[in-house]
C-alpha cells in the first residue's frame, strides 16, 4: 500500500487512533502531522485528571511503565493500544509503520493530506493543551 497523510487537526483522538491501527494492519504507511491539534472530547478538568492519575502511577521505582508528555507520543500510544501485541508479530509490523509528528516538517508541506472530519464539540481538550497541564 502507499504511504497516506493525515492531518490530525480536529480529529478526535480515539476515532483516529482506531483508523490508523486499522490501515496499519492492512500494510499502510502512515503519518499524521498536527498531532497537537488532536482534541479529545469530554469535560477538561476529567480528562486532565485521567492522565495525571496515569502519570503518578509511574510503576515500582521509577523503572516504568512511562507515560509521555509529548503530544505525538501520547497519540501513538493511543495508536498502540488498539493494535493487537505490540511487542511481536503483527502488531509490532504495524506499529513500526506509523509515524506522528507535531506540525508539518517540510516534506510533507506540498503532499496531499487526509482530513478525518471531526463533529462540533463544546467539550473538548487539545492535546496540546493537555501537555501542558501535566
Amino acid at each position: 500500500m502507499s504511504e497516506i497523510i493525515i492531518d490530525g487537526s480536529g480529529a478526535v483522538f480515539g476515532r483516529l487512533c482506531s483508523f490508523v491501527a486499522k490501515k496499519a494492519l492492512e500494510g499502510g504507511e502512515i503519518v499524521i502531522v498536527n498531532s497537537e491539534k488532536v482534541i479529545i472530547t469530554g469535560n477538561k478538568k476529567d480528562t486532565i485528571e485521567k492522565y495525571r492519575v496515569l502519570k503518578a502511577k509511574g510503576g515500582h521505582s521509577q523503572k516504568g511503565p512511562k507515560h509521555g508528555r509529548v503530544a505525538y507520543m501520547l497519540l501513538k500510544r493511543g495508536i498502540r493500544g488498539m493494535l493487537p501485541d505490540h511487542r511481536r508479530g503483527i502488531g509490532k509490523q504495524a506499529f513500526l509503520r506509523v509515524k506522528c509528528h507535531d506540525g508539518i516538517p517540510e516534506e510533507f508541506k506540498d503532499k496531499k493530506m487526509m482530513k478525518i472530519s471531526a463533529p462540533n464539540k463544546l467539550k473538548y481538550i487539545t492535546l496540546k493543551e493537555l501537555v501542558e497541564k501535566l
